[in-house]
């Protein structure tokens, strides 16, 4: 089978091995020639301006670092809440150099020092406001002086022409550490940098990785998948059709082993068994392996790319029968080769259980889309409870990881990925079987999650916390309406009163009215401010230097409030049908990221 990655360079010395002239197959030009001959021409140009602005002069970044025990500290905060869901840094290499690089401050290596910073900024935006505050000081504080210094020392170490896979990890963890800062869309501009940084590395390409050694070409992995996780994510807030997980590059999963079990000198691949005991990367290989099912599904590609579908390879490795579906099959290695040796009491293990079960959940609720959605089928009251057990599955498994304390140092990651579509799939159905089998647990399930989720921030007054009361509201008009009709006693589920309750307790009546015996919903509300997250230009993110917006509050789903935008109108009759599923953030019907 001809090599499907052949290489140009190699095919013209092939070529020229043949010729009798010795003057044309040792002229000395060459792929590694011409990549010297590159940074020559180019040694003294300014190209890294382009996105981090012009420097009036170098800053001395020994007055940005944080003290010895800070350091140390932010070090530790990042081992606990970062490096378990991210997996991009090796723990015992990077560790040495970091207490070798603190007792002389002023030689970093630029690229270590890049690194150093990133990881500053990231263990900040790990911790809730308060924490930070209690530890080291003000989290927007910290954090412009963190980022502020990652940038300088991105540009010191030419980033943008970079071939260190240290740099480059450097440049991904600002970007999710710079999350909270305003417009997604500029952020996914961001990435896209970076993931064409990676792909000229050849980090995408399994026979590229595998050119740099056995830890080298693992840690490549890691790096990739973790960068093509957050690019999807980034794509569907976005609002792109992301082809983020694309049949596009052959880079495998990375494995799932300890970072004890890697070191840069081995010469032979860590020891893999079916049934292995979880490992300290289970979180990242779990979810790659999801990834990679995913961007082979021609259900998903036919959302994103279907010019891509002839492309994607069958999944060989997930047999399934002619009553299961390729879901059920990928369920299944999921719990015999991960989830079934998993301690439920270790944080990351729980983690890991239940984001799979969730995520599993969405999958199976979006493939009913994918099969009802454009087709003239009428679904049956069984199908539709089908569908609405896979949205409340999503919930219930969400809600059991936002109420374990378990948890609580991976919430960073957690508020990036509100279940919206969860609820929108729950309206839509509530709305139009108001008392099905399944309403009343519904109802409960909604209010478990809204509790967990949202809790004291529920009644938060930016556009989406407004999108999403108004929603709640509308719905349990109509199931109200439905009860009354039918006699049945009702008491007001805990979201809907919590949904009632505003945060200046007036103006109430102009969301339901509490006179009995009319007690619905008013047709009348306030406008809601545009869905679409603009108020802050994250230009100054890569084009300043440094003044940077600070962190906002960003419920539900990471979607920031933005209180200066221009008002749009909904009118009374808002339906949950309407609502573009693309904006909330499924990427105009892609399959969701992990």
């Amino acid at each position: 089978m001809p090599n499907p990655h052949r290489n140009i360079w190699k095919a013209m010395r092939q070529e020229t091995a043949h010729e009798s002239d010795s003057d044309s197959s040792s002229d000395g030009v060459n792929e590694a020639a011409l990549n010297k001959a590159w940074d020559q021409i180019f040694a003294n140009a300014k190209s890294d301006i382009f996105l981090f602005g012009l420097r009036q002069a170098k800053v001395d970044l020994t007055t940005l670092h944080p003290e010895p025990a800070q350091i140390f500290r932010l070090w530790q905060i990042y081992l606990d809440n970062v490096n378990p869901l991210l997996k991009a840094t090796h723990t015992p290499s990077l560790q040495r150099s970091i207490i070798e690089a603190t007792g002389n401050m002023s030689s970093i290596k630029p690229v270590l020092e890049a690194l150093m910073f990133s990881i500053y900024s990231i263990a900040i935006s790990s911790l809730s406001i308060d924490d930070c505050r209690t530890i080291f000081g003000s989290r927007e504080d910290l954090s412009t002086r963190y980022q502020f210094g990652c940038q300088q020392a991105l540009a010191n170490c030419g980033y943008l022409r970079t071939n260190d896979r240290d740099c480059l990890t450097a440049l991904y963890l600002y970007l999710v550490s710079i999350r909270l800062s305003g417009d997604y869309r500029s952020l996914c501009s961001m990435l896209g940098v970076a993931i064409r940084i990676a792909k000229r590395m050849g980090i995408d390409s399994e026979q590229a990785c595998v050119q740099h050694g056995i830890f080298e070409a693992e840690m490549r992995r890691r790096l990739w998948w973790s960068l093509k996780h957050f690019d999807a994510r980034m794509g569907e807030l976005a609002n792109t059709k992301s082809a983020a997980l694309a049949p596009t590059w052959d880079c495998k999963v990375p494995l799932n082993v300890d970072d004890s079990d890697l070191r840069p000198e081995m010469k032979e691949r860590p020891s893999i068994q079916m049934h292995a005991r979880p490992t300290e990367a289970i979180f990242a290989a779990v979810r790659s392996e999801v990834g990679d099912f995913i961007r082979h599904c021609t259900s998903h590609l036919g959302f994103t790319n279907p010019a891509l579908k002839p492309v994607a390879k069958a999944f060989q490795r997930l047999q399934h029968g002619p009553d299961g579906s390729k879901l059920d099959a990928l369920e299944k290695m999921l719990q015999d080769k991960y989830l079934q040796a998993c301690d439920p009491g270790n944080p990351l293990h729980f983690m890991t259980i239940w984001t799979a079960r969730g995520y599993l959940a969405k999958c199976r609720l979006h493939e009913h889309y994918s099969r009802y959605s454009e087709s003239c089928e009428h679904q049956t009251e069984a199908q539709r409870d089908v569908a609405l057990s896979y949205a409340l599955g999503m919930l219930e498994c969400d809600t059991k990881i936002m109420s374990s304390p378990l948890t609580k140092g991976y919430t960073w990651l957690l508020h990036f990925h509100f279940p919206f579509p969860a609820y929108i799939h729950i309206a839509r159905d509530l709305r139009k079987r108001p008392a099905g089998r399944l309403a009343e647990q519904a109802w409960q399930v909604m209010s478990d999650n809204g509790e967990a989720r949202l809790g004291m921030h529920f009644n938060t007054e930016g556009p989406m916390g407004k999108l999403f009361r108004k929603m709640v509201l509308r719905t349990w008009e109509i199931r109200e309406r439905a009860l009354r009709q039918s006699g049945e006693p009702f008491a007001l589920p805990q979201i809907v009163s919590s949904a009632l309750e505003k945060p200046d307790q007036t103006d109430n009546a102009e969301w339901y009215n509490t006179n009995p015996p009319n007690n619905t919903l008013s047709i009348e509300s306030p406008p809601i401010p545009a869905l679409m997250p603009m108020v802050v230009d994250n230009s100054s993110l890569l084009l300043g230097m440094g003044e940077q917006a600070g962190h906002r509050s960003t419920v539900p789903g990471g979607y920031a409030n933005m209180p200066g935008q221009a008002p749009l109108d909904l009118d009374a009759d808002f339906d949950a049908y309407q609502l573009d599923w693309a904006a909330i953030s499924w990427s105009g019907g892609s399959w969701p990221s992990f």
